[in-house]
């Protein structure tokens, strides 16, 4: 092992080398010479573990390697084919030109986040879009935070610690990626009280499990799957009138949340948060890059005595959002206002697209493949945790048919392009959904579909 350890060039050998001269070019020496001596601490820790010494090219390889990544960063725009318009993993909702502009316009210098311009002194963040909300939804008063999670979190750990909240048991809920409901209230310090069964249950478990110690009632949306079959629910409507009758509060979690009547593009009915709040809901929290289709945020809208409290809460500092999505929040919102949403935020844009138009711009795709594309139909998912189940109708460009690994190979070299573009695979085929693509990025599709299809032969 001793011999290994004498094997390690030192770091004014390896900053000689021609390789790592040149990347002087794209990278300070002093910064050079610094990611030298942490690979040769981590080489070093290795080779004590009984590993052998890397070979200098080795070494050089790996430091190159570093500094390409760091001149070129591994997160990157990409083109949505996959047929979820909602894609967690793809970024969820992509935001409108003025929400964009908006928060350019507070990133590229000073802005007055906290500050009265009126009276020169300090104000609040929260001012520049509780009013907005508010006018949306009905509500008396509302918050705004980093993300859902830390809404429910904010919410029980200054309304319900150490104390109860009671949930059916059918919404105690995973939202994704390993996260549950139950846990997230947990580390709130309130302790959840399931009542019910998973298919069923009654306005009479929740009023059996109230007590002294009960903080809240709550729902959650099941945003994620739906219970078919045998099953009962509560309504809001009626845990409402239960919490009167106990002084309790309602506490709402939406999930995805949406102003929209989503029936009326042939969707199923997803809660709108105007409807919890008029029903009187004391809390309502949800998503602000969901079926909102603006930038990650966590929405609380309710009664102004409780958001008060959540205000004041040393956790709100913790969990608050920055400037920047705050002027992409306030953009987006003001799209409903002013009645424009589904013609400006790209969510609304893609669901109310009209089949024949995706029908079109499929073909569009497909022609210039001739014989390695073919046009079907399909169905495109919402996604992002909302409307579970629920499907819109498209058209499909269809290209492979010749095995499983030739649209493996295709998916891998449109994910290669200068930009990239993210299919699905089904069966032999891989398939290209137009729904879940602005039409303005088809001239992008088309040309990453010529270069990845180059030189493949068309399938007989």
């Amino acid at each position: 092992m001793e011999s290994e350890f004498r094997r390690l060039p030192s770091v004014d050998r390896l900053i000689s080398e021609e390789r790592i001269r040149r990347l002087q070019e794209l990278y300070p020496r002093a910064s050079l010479v610094e990611l030298i001596r942490q690979y040769l601490e981590h080489a070093r820790l290795a080779i004590a573990a009984g590993n052998p010494c890397p070979s200098v090219d080795e070494i050089v390889e790996s430091i190159c390697t570093q500094v390409y990544a760091l001149e070129n960063p591994s997160l990157r725009p990409i083109i949505n084919a996959s047929g979820v318009i909602l894609h967690t993993n793809l970024g969820r909702a992509p935001l409108s030109e003025e929400a964009i502009s908006a928060m350019n316009g507070v990133a590229n210098g000073y802005c007055n986040l906290e500050f009265d311009l009126d009276s020169g002194t300090r104000g609040s963040r929260y001012v520049h879009i509780e009013p907005i909300l508010c006018q949306l939804t009905g509500a008396e008063a509302a918050l705004v935070v980093n993300n859902n999670a830390s809404a429910v979190l904010l919410a029980l750990t200054a309304l319900a610690k150490k104390r109860e909240v009671i949930v059916s048991r059918g919404q105690a809920v995973e939202i994704g990626g390993g996260f549950r409901i139950p846990d997230v209230m947990r580390q709130s310090g309130a302790k959840l009280v399931e009542v019910g069964t998973t298919n069923c249950t009654y306005v009479t478990d929740y009023a059996q499990a109230i007590n002294p110690r009960t903080a809240a009632l709550m729902r959650v949306h099941s945003s994620n799957f739906r219970l078919m079959g045998f099953t009962h629910l509560v309504t809001l409507d009626e845990l409402v009138t239960l919490g009167r009758q106990y002084d309790l509060p309602v506490f709402d979690d939406l999930g995805s949340g949406c102003f929209l009547d989503t029936t009326k593009f042939g969707l199923d009915a997803e809660p709108m948060v105007q409807q919890s709040i008029a029903t009187g809901a004391g809390l309502v929290f949800f998503s602000g890059d969901k079926l909102m289709g603006g930038p990650q945020a966590g929405i609380i809208v309710g009664k102004k005595q409780f958001v008060d409290k959540l205000k004041k809460h040393p956790l709100t500092r913790a969990a608050r959002i920055d400037k920047i999505r705050l002027a992409g929040l306030v953009a987006t919102l003001i799209h409903y206002l002013k009645g424009e949403a589904v013609s400006k935020l790209p969510v609304w844009r893609m669901i109310s697209a009209p089949l024949a138009e995706i029908d079109q711009r499929a073909r569009r795709w497909a022609q210039p493949l001739q014989g390695l594309a073919r046009v079907v139909e399909g169905e495109t998912m919402i996604g992002g945790g909302s409307l579970p189940g629920g499907t819109l109708p498209t058209r499909l460009v269809a290209i492979g048919g010749e095995g499983k690994s030739t649209a493996q190979a295709l998916s891998e070299r449109l994910r290669c392009q200068k930009m990239p573009v993210v299919g699905r695979i089904s069966g032999n085929m891989l398939l290209l959904d137009p729904r879940s693509v602005l039409p303005e990025e088809d001239e992008e599709v088309l040309q990453a579909l010529q270069d990845a299809t180059a030189n493949l032969n068309p399938t007989r």
